[in-house]
């Protein structure tokens, strides 16, 4: 799908939803065009892959802590299957369908429809490891179910997290979703006692997410509280995985501790049953808000995001690829004036020892000749020394690879190496898109807030 029915589709998704989020589709269409002007992205991206156009909720977390018994609670409906084993080990997106019951599609679903998070994720799959990405359906599918909780949102199941035992497909996948998100609930099973014994895996699903740009949008969750009645030692779990969590550098107050009172095994102690169902309730009461709240949120991610992506073009993207670029022209250039001083040497040289003739014709000939193997030559070593540079950053940074290999290509002029103008034009387009982008921030600031009160919508 080309970049220009992907905005189509999602004009169209939008038209209704939000008029603010429809303009800015606009600005996103100005920032690829700038992006693929540069060769920042070929011609079929978009930074609109990088976001999900729904509100999306992931819901990661290890083996049977939980994960799927929360959401048929929060859907209201049976749509996943729990136990204490591991009962599901593909990624599940849940949205809203009119069928009365269940139903389940393919991940090709996911992969081929721009409004899912999902879109093209075989490509990324196919990277780390090779010929996984035609086996999508093995890592995800869909779920539709007609619940109200559901409506305008992505919910994401994730199979259950075990980083020893986790392939890389699964990994980069997980950080995908992450990336996504507009929330992030993490749950880890209370039964476990000992989180340090699970080090491995919260160096990946803690010391990852924490680090993120965004980690506030990340809920960390110790589920099945209720396992701790028995020996009344509801602080001491909570304070042991706390401890864990912060090894793992999370220091904010997003960390909550709840079980399900329907799968809760009897308490029989009245005052620590009413402890926990107190504890329960206040922060299951805090994540269901923030659950609720990603409509909004995503308004304003989205609208961020495009502001983020234009920062990155022009404070870092733009300068690494103008000083990646003269480093590269400076080598052609010295490679260049080499050749001229060998052919021109090489030229008195046989002048000197009377092998070249003095006539006009021999000297025009010869001159014609230098010239065609010089351009040759000059060809040859540009595109090498542009090869050089683009394996270099490849692993640096891949859109810099991408970038200098557009810009080096034949019949580039070398001169536009050293000019100023396209960086200019680059920069003030994108501090257009930025501007656009805080403008969109204040429009929806608009249709939640009036601190003048009345006199301000007036």
């Amino acid at each position: 799908m080309t970049p220009k029915e992907r905005y189509k589709k999602l004009k169209q998704h939008l038209k209704e939803e939000n008029p603010v989020l429809l303009e800015v589709i606009s600005q996103y269409e100005q920032l690829d065009k700038t992006a693929h002007g540069l060769g920042l992205l070929e011609p079929e991206e978009s930074y609109t892959a990088n976001i999900s156009w729904w509100p999306l909720i992931s819901v990661l977390g290890t083996f049977s802590a939980g994960k799927s018994t929360f959401i048929n609670d929060y859907l209201g409906v049976k749509v996943q299957q729990s136990g204490n084993q591991a009962v599901d080990d593909k990624f599940t997106v849940i949205c809203y369908g009119n069928n009365e019951k269940p139903q389940t599609l393919p991940g090709l679903a996911l992969d081929a429809d721009p409004r899912f998070p999902f879109y093209n994720i075989s490509e990324e799959v196919e990277k780390v490891e090779k010929g996984e990405g035609n086996r999508v359906n093995l890592y995800l599918q869909l779920k539709t179910v007609k619940s109200d909780a559901i409506k305008g949102e992505i919910l994401i199941d994730s199979p259950g997290f075990d980083a020893d035992s986790q392939r890389d497909s699964i990994l980069r996948i997980t950080d995908h979703i992450i990336d996504m998100s507009d929330l992030v609930l993490i749950f880890f099973d209370a039964r476990h006692p000992e989180p340090g014994a699970m080090r491995d895996t919260l160096e990946h699903l803690v010391g990852t997410t924490v680090r993120h740009r965004d980690a506030n949008k990340i809920l960390y969750i110790l589920n099945q509280i209720d396992t701790t009645a028995k020996e009344d030692n509801l602080e001491d779990v909570i304070g042991a995985w706390q401890r864990a969590l912060s090894q793992q550098g999370l220091v904010s107050g997003n960390f909550f501790a709840i079980y399900n009172e329907e799968a809760a095994n009897p308490i029989d102690d009245a005052s620590v049953a009413e402890r926990l169902k107190r504890k329960k309730d206040e922060d299951l009461a805090k994540i269901v808000e923030r659950m609720e709240g990603v409509k909004i949120e995503r308004a304003y991610r989205i609208s961020k995001a495009l502001e983020d992506f234009a920062k990155e073009i022009q404070r870092d993207k733009l300068p690494r690829l103008s000083t990646a670029l003269r480093s590269w022209g400076r080598k052609v250039m010295a490679a260049d004036l080499l050749l001229i001083l060998l052919f021109a040497g090489g030229g008195a040289a046989l002048f000197a020892l009377g092998i070249l003739p003095s006539t006009t014709a021999m000297l025009a000939g010869y001159t014609a000749f230098a010239v065609l193997l010089f351009l040759v030559l000059h060809f040859k070593l540009k595109s090498w020394l542009a090869g050089r540079l683009v394996r270099r950053w490849e692993e640096k940074d891949p859109a810099i690879a991408k970038a200098v290999r557009h810009n080096t290509r034949w019949y580039r002029p070398m001169l536009r190496v050293w000019g100023k103008g396209w960086i200019r034009r680059s920069g003030e387009r994108l501090d257009s898109v930025i501007e656009y982008s805080r403008s969109a921030i204040r429009k929806l600031n608009d249709q939640f807030v009036s601190p003048a009160g009345s006199l301000d919508q007036e």
